[in-house]
């Protein structure tokens, strides 16, 4: 399978999810800004959308959405219990969280990275803290975000977690969220995908 990423996107959550799983992949660099992938393919041909992640499977069939695509490789390692089962409490809890992570921490930094007046950009960002110390609150009594132990939605917030220096947010000031960033950043799975992700 190959794996369409952007350096510093969202696409390092399925990256890590891959290792986690130990499902190889190969990697291929996208420029969002040109939408050609390094090989010189346009990526508007592996997905209208233009964005990554973008994953093609084996026999040529894309799958996009990194929450789809996590799950999806989740599945195909059951035995890694990083998605949980399917029809249960736990997997539903993990999408959960998925989709918090999606919809009110993915989609806040949106207005951070792109144009906009000074005061668009604080509410943005005073919304942003606010939903930030939801996560705060679980891991204050959780060591991962949706239980005992690493799941697709862990790599998730990592990934997210890891724009806050990039548009000022200290997470110095929510001692959950900064030891979590740093037990996560020390996993074998993070440091591979970031070596990777430089190489590529």
């Amino acid at each position: 399978m190959k794996l369409y990423f952007a350096p510093g996107a969202c696409s390092l959550s399925p990256h890590i999810v891959a290792l986690e799983a130990g499902i190889p992949i190969k990697l291929e660099k996208v420029d969002l800004a040109k939408k050609k992938t390094a090989s010189g393919k346009d990526y508007l041909t592996v997905t209208q959308k233009g964005y990554v992640p973008a994953l093609e499977l084996d026999d040529g069939r894309v799958i996009t959405e990194g929450t789809a695509i996590v799950q999806y490789l989740a599945d195909l390692k059951p035995e890694k219990n990083l998605a949980e089962k399917p029809g249960t409490y736990e997997r539903a809890k993990v999408q959960e969280w998925l989709n918090y992570i999606a919809t009110e921490l993915h989609k806040g930094f949106g207005p951070l990275f792109h144009p906009g007046s000074e005061e668009e950009k604080k509410a943005a960002k005073a919304k942003l803290i606010e939903r930030l110390t939801y996560a705060e609150k679980q891991l204050e009594n959780s060591e991962f975000i949706a239980g005992d132990h690493f799941t697709v939605a862990d790599a998730y917030l990592f990934t997210i977690l890891t724009w806050c220096k990039f548009v000022g947010i200290d997470l110095l000031d929510m001692p959950a969220l900064s030891s979590y960033v740093e037990k996560i950043n020390n996993r074998d799975s993070v440091k591979k995908a970031f070596a990777d992700e430089k190489a590529a």
